[in-house]
């Protein structure tokens, strides 16, 4: 139980940063290059904190097997499609508009963030092991 709550609270931390990284893409980005070069950078930003959150915590998550990586990656990935969708919901977004997202429309790679957020795990924990 305790690693679960280690995985929520790290996940937790990565909605902050990822809430921060829109509110970026929002006041810079949009207002100096091109929406799909805003996406794209946004991403790319995005998916490198998850990454170096990921590594910089693998040791307080226990990374140390491929199954516990692949638990916290899929809680991770299930709590991100939850509050994204849940979200949503709550703007009364329709389904169009949410699964917009995922059709690599106007630059936005979330599809791809959505596999970087799965994979960090595995990619921190098979570096951790390393070292």
């Amino acid at each position: 139980m305790r690693n679960v709550l280690r995985s929520v609270a790290v996940w937790l931390l990565i909605l902050l940063l990822a809430i921060l990284n829109g509110a970026l893409r929002e006041a810079l980005l949009l207002l100096n290059v091109s929406k799909p070069v805003a996406f794209v950078l946004s991403g790319l930003v995005l998916s490198a904190l998850i990454v170096a959150v990921t590594i910089a915590l693998a040791p307080w998550l226990k990374l140390t097997s491929v199954s516990r990586c692949v638990a916290v990656g899929a809680l991770w990935l299930g709590l991100t499609l939850i509050f994204e969708f849940g979200f949503g919901i709550m703007q009364r977004r329709s389904w169009v508009e949410m699964l917009e997202a995922y059709t690599f429309k106007d630059g936005n790679i979330w599809s791809l963030v959505l596999v970087v957020t799965f994979a960090a795990p595995l990619v921190a924990g098979r570096l951790s092991s390393r070292r």
